[in-house]
């Protein structure tokens, strides 16, 4: 098998990301925009982590760290790449990335109806708190 390139979005990668996206991630969110996307990248440019092989994109995953938690989003590979590393790949990056930035532990946002990514965080080694439940509220229109 062949290594994914492992590195951090630049600005002129988030249009392909966000396209990328409709194809590969499950769900959306608020932030699934350009606006959304370049405020990340521009406040902390190593959260939007990219997988390419040959030039392609063809995963993602958003590391955050807020100084306290180690936050995982957009865990996504391109469904014809699936089962081939690279979701571990991004998540290992992810997750150096954190230790170096002096986070503890990471947590990772899952559909509840998307089996698939559940048995991919398992298997990565998370479990989900079934003692917490999100709480969200919208602050724009």
């Amino acid at each position: 098998m062949i290594e994914p390139r492992i590195r951090s979005a630049r600005p002129d990668d988030l249009d392909a990301v966000l396209a990328f996206w409709k194809t590969a991630a499950e769900g959306t969110s608020i932030s699934d925009d350009r606006d959304g996307v370049e405020r990340l990248v521009t406040r902390d440019p190593e959260a939007l982590i990219l997988a390419e092989l040959a030039g392609e994109l063809v995963g993602t995953v958003i590391a955050g760290f807020d100084g306290w938690r180690c936050h995982l989003y957009r865990l996504a590979v391109h469904p014809e790449r699936r089962r081939q590393g690279i979701g571990s790949a991004l998540l290992t990056a992810a997750e150096e990335r954190f230790v170096r930035l002096g986070g503890r532990r990471g947590d990772a946002m899952v559909l509840v109806r998307n089996e698939t990514a559940q048995h991919a965080w398992r298997a990565a080694g998370y479990a989900p708190e079934e003692q917490w439940r999100r709480w969200v509220k919208p602050l724009t229109d």
